[in-house]
């Protein structure tokens, strides 16, 4: 039976989410100065004292058009582990000026413990320049169709989630992910299937297996998915974040909450998955830290033990 996204799923859907969100937030969020607003940490171990990126780094986005501000906090409260509030595709030319004011007056006064970002206009763009001119610095912003590092450069020293969005950018995204102040790389997978003539999914598995490298090469969190675009079938977004999942990436963008507690459930370590991690490290340690072999006859070692840590602190609570 497919699932259809309509309300009642979504109401279900939120609360799940919910439930599950505090297990997730406390290890992609970092607190801001003194503005009283989480935004999703930097990847890199030089942005905290003692951290460091971590391959298995998960979550969900949800996109809020900057247009209406009435869904502001209902976003907040969705379950989502982040906020993004759109300025580019989602708004009208002639409501960017309107939607910029209220991006601008409620980030000034909202306290919420999620990661909150902003996608501005492309850089270079009058609407990105006067959008650059109004956000204070310290709000992470999300940039698309990042093709270049000079593509960031101008944007100061703020915090940077960078979409590729092109096959220019594709071909400089080690560049792009080891930009200074860049915390995530993501795809910008429409505009990227519309350039290369992608009417297929499968198509786009060395793409995002691409960005996967370059982010980790980079020493980045691994990329979350794209927002999957056929809102209202949900066991397509299922399968669509497991295939997601087998190429290394982590987590999603959503465009509707009922989405949220799909993606959550995608990216969460199985049950098989953690007896395998418990079973790796008992190993490991029994061997010393060496090379040893499980009941099964798999053969592991110390960097297999490392993605097994990942997957236990994934589902701690």
């Amino acid at each position: 039976m497919v699932q259809l996204c309509d309300e009642r799923v979504g109401d279900s859907q939120r609360a799940a989410a919910r439930a599950r969100t505090p297990a997730r937030a406390e290890a992609g969020v970092r607190w801001p100065l003194s503005t009283g607003r989480w935004i999703l940490w930097r990847g890199r171990s030089s942005a905290i004292p003692g951290a460091s990126a971590s391959p298995q780094t998960t979550g969900s986005a949800l996109y809020v058009p900057g247009d209406r501000p009435d869904r502001f906090d209902k976003a907040v409260a969705s379950g989502a582990d982040a906020v993004i509030l759109d300025l580019e595709d989602s708004v009208a030319p002639e409501a960017k000026a309107s939607a910029r004011a209220n991006v601008v007056a409620w980030q000034a006064t909202a306290r919420v413990t999620i990661g909150i970002q902003v996608r501005i206009n492309s850089i270079g763009t009058p609407a990105g320049e006067d959008d650059l001119a109004a956000l204070p610095v310290d709000v992470a912003l999300r940039v698309p169709k990042a093709a270049s590092t000079s593509d960031l450069d101008v944007a100061g020293r703020r915090e940077l989630h960078a979409i590729v969005e092109s096959a220019l950018g594709i071909e400089h995204a080690y560049e792009i992910a080891s930009h200074p102040h860049v915390a995530t790389v993501v795809l910008g997978e429409a505009d990227l299937a519309a350039e290369l003539g992608i009417t297929d999914e499968s198509a786009l598995a060395w793409i995002r297996t691409r960005l996967v490298v370059a982010a980790r090469a980079a020493h980045l969190p691994a990329p979350m998915m794209s927002a999957y675009p056929h809102v209202n079938d949900l066991d397509g977004l299922a399968a669509s974040c497991l295939t997601g999942r087998r190429l290394g990436m982590r987590g999603r963008t959503a465009i509707h909450p009922c989405q949220l507690s799909v993606i959550a459930d995608a990216f969460a370590p199985t049950d098989i998955d953690l007896a395998w991690a418990r079973a790796v490290l008992t190993a490991v340690e029994a061997a010393g830290g060496g090379v040893a072999v499980l009941g099964t006859g798999e053969m592991v070692d110390a960097a297999m033990a490392r993605h097994a840590r990942d997957l236990i602190n994934l589902a701690q609570p």
